[in-house]
């Protein structure tokens, strides 16, 4: 069983599904929808955007991003995937996947990609997005995408990788998944570690617009306190996990951590781009035995 052989376009659908279909806390997934949203928006948002990602319109960011989201709200009518998109499209175009080639391509952004992809937050309908003084995605684009970008970082962890070169996602994220997956786990467990993780060192940025920051933060605490019960064993392991499972949606799902599972997403792109995602099957035949 083996990944290499899919498309551009299909390894960006797959990333999308196993993203969203493994049991992370918070989000949804197979076994727990919102209200308002549901496991089958988000599949038929993957199964929308790979064209898309395979096509690479124009070979640019602006004309890709608009037009995964016009695909993607032609098929449900929430967002349930703009951060997502805001993260593969660099990597969809990027000739290497590290910082320099990441930067090259936002570094060749002009004002027409800040136009479309201002059109497409504005068509996503993102939520918990408010309003700031400057560069507010409310109002008419800026001259410059990476400007605004840079601008929203301290407020936006996805906006703060366009500010970086995607430093968090490509030196920090990637390199925590393959630790990870290397240790024995499951495609599954792995996934759902790894949100954990994540959300420990980097206090959710949708959590924090639609709660703030201290809300954020405490999620964060959270977190790491999950991932201090995996030292003592799988039962006050999961058991903790279940435990912050139920906190993040006591609250309806305004506690939701919708950027960690956009990082999540990137991350299983791409490893199926370089080919050391692991599947299933061969996670489970050569894990270790607690895995």
């Amino acid at each position: 069983m083996s990944y290499q052989n899919l498309t551009l376009g299909q390894k960006a659908t797959l990333a999308c599904m196993l993203e969203v279909s493994a049991p992370k806390p918070g989000n949804v997934h197979r076994g727990a929808d919102f209200e308002d949203l549901t496991f089958f928006d988000f599949i038929q948002s993957a199964a929308a955007i790979g064209p898309v990602i395979q096509d690479r319109p124009e070979n640019r960011l602006g004309p890709l991003v608009l037009a995964a989201i016009e695909a993607t709200r032609s098929v449900v009518d929430s967002n349930t995937n703009l951060g997502l998109v805001l993260l593969m499209g660099p990597i969809a175009l990027a000739r290497s996947i590290d910082v320099d080639g990441v930067k090259e391509v936002l570094e060749d952004l002009d004002e027409r990609d800040a136009q479309l992809v201002y059109q497409a937050i504005s068509l996503a309908g993102a939520g918990g997005l408010g309003t700031v003084s400057k560069m507010d995605v409310h109002e008419s684009a800026p001259e410059s995408l990476m400007d605004a970008m840079t601008e929203a970082q301290g407020r936006d962890l996805i906006a703060a990788q366009y500010a970086n070169g995607f430093r968090d996602v490509i030196e920090v994220a990637v390199p925590l998944f393959r630790r990870i997956q290397d240790s024995g786990l499951s495609q599954v467990e792995a996934i759902v570690r790894m949100h954990v993780e994540l959300m420990s060192r980097y206090p959710d940025s949708l959590i924090a617009r639609k709660c703030g920051q201290e809300v954020a933060q405490e999620s964060a605490d959270r977190a790491a306190r999950v991932i201090q019960q995996a030292e003592l064993g799988d039962e006050a392991y999961h058991a903790a996990l279940t435990d912050f499972d139920f906190w993040l949606r006591s609250d309806g799902h305004r506690r939701n951590p919708g950027t960690t599972a956009d990082f999540i997403g990137v991350v299983l792109f791409i490893g199926l781009i370089e080919g050391w995602l692991i599947p299933p099957s061969i996670v489970a035949s050569e894990g270790n035995e607690d895995g």
